[in-house]
């Protein structure tokens, strides 16, 4: 995917270093690897911009692997013969930023996209070496294509699941484009107008600069500060000025 001349000047313009950040995109469309993944076309916007600023990528699809159902890190342990979601968790807390992707299907995101999310929470639990959640310090956003209405409520259903794991949303952290309502082009089918989209590609660029610059913040601060939202201190006692319903 190569950029527009608008992209580049905005990548050249850039103070910002982004070099020691990791972004990982999960492309939660139905299609197997190499088939085509119209989510991808948008994908390649986004991983452009943030590869030309130094971030290293990995892009995977969830329908490629042996990943079984359940909210528990290795559901092998729960009776499963295969799991190889521990393998992608792995990818998963190496990254600094993560963008969900779906195809919208009956004015929802994919199924595969559901799941993805129940084994991202199936590890929530897990604590960082401040006591806090895991995914704490981490960024999220997401990315919608698809041929009828749904784009917003898919993007408010990821994000709000984002947010509730421990990921930081940032302003303005999704993007999507819409073909005709009904059977018609998909985003990279010829004459979809969707690569063209200026709506579209406004936002997407928007969101990953917007990713990019929350990471930066958060990676430079440390993290979220950890006082008030650790696990293991709550649990060994410690209330963070919670009111003693006792004080008199």
């Amino acid at each position: 995917m190569s950029l527009s001349k608008k992209q580049l000047d905005q990548c050249d313009s850039s103070k910002w270093n982004f070099k020691d950040l990791k972004a990982l995109f999960l492309n939660c469309t139905l299609k197997h690897s190499p088939e085509q993944s119209h989510t991808e076309g948008l994908i390649n916007i986004s991983k452009a911009i943030m590869e030309r600023n130094g971030i290293t990528v990995d892009v995977l699809r969830p329908v490629d692997y042996n990943i079984a159902y359940g909210v528990y890190p290795d559901m092998t342990e729960q009776g499963w013969e295969t799991d190889e979601w521990p393998d992608i968790y792995q990818l998963v807390k190496a990254a600094n930023i993560i963008v969900i992707t779906s195809p919208i299907w009956l004015g929802e995101k994919s199924s595969v996209c559901t799941k993805t999310i129940e084994r991202l929470y199936s590890s929530s639990g897990d604590l960082n070496e401040q006591g806090q959640y895991a995914y704490y310090g981490r960024v999220g956003g997401c990315l919608i294509t698809g041929n009828e209405d749904g784009a917003k409520h898919c993007a408010m259903n990821i994000l709000y699941s984002l947010q509730h794991l421990g990921y930081v949303i940032p302003p303005q952290a999704d993007a999507g484009w819409l073909g005709e309502v009904g059977p018609g082009p998909s985003y990279l089918d010829p004459g979809s107008g969707g690569p063209e989209n200026d709506f579209t590609n406004r936002n997407t660029t928007f969101m990953t600069w917007n990713l990019m610059h929350m990471a930066r913040m958060i990676k430079d601060a440390g993290g979220i500060p950890a006082h008030g939202n650790q696990r293991s201190e709550w649990d060994a006692g410690c209330r963070f000025d919670y009111p003693n319903p006792d004080y008199r």
